[in-house]
């Protein structure tokens, strides 16, 4: 009897490593050298990275690496802003898979093999985003008053899909390339500029999938390191963090969820109501502990105090630009929309 015929293996689908980089070029290399040393065919990986704008150092960095295999391909982005270079590589890929990383990971060798395997047989569409473990390292020690930093990013310890309100990191997550030509790009109205990022800008990318009927899903043994320099762990950068933060959250919301008039602005009235008490508690309890001996609780305050004080600074920008009103008019056109639909 002829033996049984067999399937042969399903070969590995080609996955495109995207990076969006801005005058980070030491750090970049270090990344570049973990992700060229991937287990992964060298043949079924590409390797963007898109400098926006940055001094020559960031394309020598890249350079850097023409003997290695891959070789990473160096891309010249004059529109600065992360969502724009995320757009951008979107545009330049050729993988069944994006996957985007931040320019101060550190990769272990299987990472991208595991990032791969989750999404299955792409073309059964199973897994339409995906995301990884993020674990920050840190060149000094991580000042005590910052102990949220010191936990890393992850839901779980096997992979599966993750429910709504939880969303993969930007310094680790991959999206299948059917996904951009059914539900659009990044959206770059709400994009970041050097030296002023928005948080939550992909968050938004994950809502509109999850609304188009597709899975997000997270993969915790597709794990990288997240570099944090000296310079991060300073009182400033994290108050300037912190803020940034709580403004963004009011942008990211009025710019992309619909709402209605009365909803939207009631969630500006609340927000602001309530950062405010939360403002001035805070601080009233950080000088407090300053005056008592507690360096390491007054800082902590003071970081949550400027979160509140972002929200502060943001809603009444959005009064002034209308941002609510546009709320209320994408609401208006969905539930027209809706009806349209229904008849």
């Amino acid at each position: 009897m002829p033996p049984a015929a067999t399937t042969p293996p399903r070969p590995l689908p080609k996955v495109t490593v995207a990076i969006a980089t801005y005058n980070r070029a030491q750090l970049l290399r270090q990344a570049l050298a973990t992700i060229v040393a991937q287990d992964y065919p060298p043949d079924r990986v590409e390797i963007l990275v898109i400098d926006g704008s940055s001094t020559p150092d960031t394309r020598a960095a890249v350079e850097s690496f023409a003997a290695a295999n891959p070789v990473p391909k160096w891309i010249g982005q004059t529109t600065q802003g992360l969502n724009h270079a995320r757009n951008r590589a979107v545009r330049e890929a050729s993988g069944e898979i994006i996957v985007f990383a931040d320019d101060d990971i550190l990769a272990p060798p299987d990472w991208l093999r595991k990032m791969a395997l989750a999404f299955g047989d792409v073309s059964e569409r199973r897994v339409a985003a995906l995301g990884g473990t993020v674990v920050n390292v840190f060149h000094d020690r991580c000042p005590d008053w910052l102990p949220q930093w010191k936990k890393p990013l992850k839901f779980g310890e096997r992979l599966h899909p993750l429910p709504e309100g939880q969303c993969p990191m930007g310094a680790n997550m991959a999206f299948a390339r059917w996904v951009f030509d059914q539900i659009g790009l990044f959206r770059a109205d709400i994009d970041g500029k050097a030296g002023r990022p928005t948080f939550g800008d992909e968050a938004e990318l994950f809502r509109r999938v999850r609304r188009a009927g597709y899975a997000v899903w997270f993969e915790p043994e597709a794990a990288v390191q997240h570099q944090i320099p000296p310079g991060r762990l300073t009182l400033k950068y994290a108050c300037r963090h912190a803020f940034d933060s709580g403004h963004s959250r009011v942008v990211v919301k009025l710019r992309c969820e619909s709402a209605g008039r009365g909803e939207a602005l009631g969630f500006l009235v609340s927000r602001w109501l309530a950062n405010l008490f939360k403002c001035f508690a805070l601080a009233l309890l950080c000088g407090l502990c300053f005056v008592l001996g507690q360096p390491t609780r007054g800082k902590a305050n003071l970081v949550r105090a400027m979160r509140a004080a972002g929200y502060l600074h943001a809603i009444p920008l959005a009064l002034f630009r209308g941002d609510w009103l546009a709320a209320a008019s994408r609401h208006r056109l969905s539930s027209s929309s809706e009806t349209t639909l229904r008849r």
